[in-house]
């Protein structure tokens, strides 16, 4: 079954998303991306015992960084699914696309004075 979700999503896959760091969800913001989400195993379900756990607590961090410099923290999100959940993997990049679409986009990019 093949899978239909927005275009311009970019799908960046880790063994683990554990591995993201702060620095790069940030990074992708001040890039020009309009929005980042992560979609991680289930909760208490992570093939490397709390990868999962670390990447929300990392996600939360960078939301309270954006709420702090005037940024909607709703450009970042955590999603906990398995991978058998393709059609929610689908359904979730349609309404992240449509948040960010909602919001308009980012008054943050890299080389632009504000």
């Amino acid at each position: 079954m093949r899978l239909s979700y927005p275009s311009h999503v970019k799908i960046i896959q880790l063994p683990c998303t554990g591995r993201i760091d702060i620095i790069h969800l940030l990074n992708a913001i001040e890039n020009g991306a309009d929005g980042v989400y992560v979609a991680g195993c289930l909760e208490g379900e992570c093939h490397f015992k709390q990868g999962n756990l670390k990447a929300r607590k990392k996600v939360e961090y960078v939301k309270k960084t954006l709420t702090e410099i005037g940024i909607e923290p709703e450009r970042v999100e955590m999603f906990n699914l398995s991978s058998a959940q393709g059609a929610k993997f689908a359904k979730i990049a349609t309404e992240m696309v449509e948040r960010i679409r909602q919001l308009g986009p980012t008054p943050v990019k890299k080389g632009h004075a504000a």
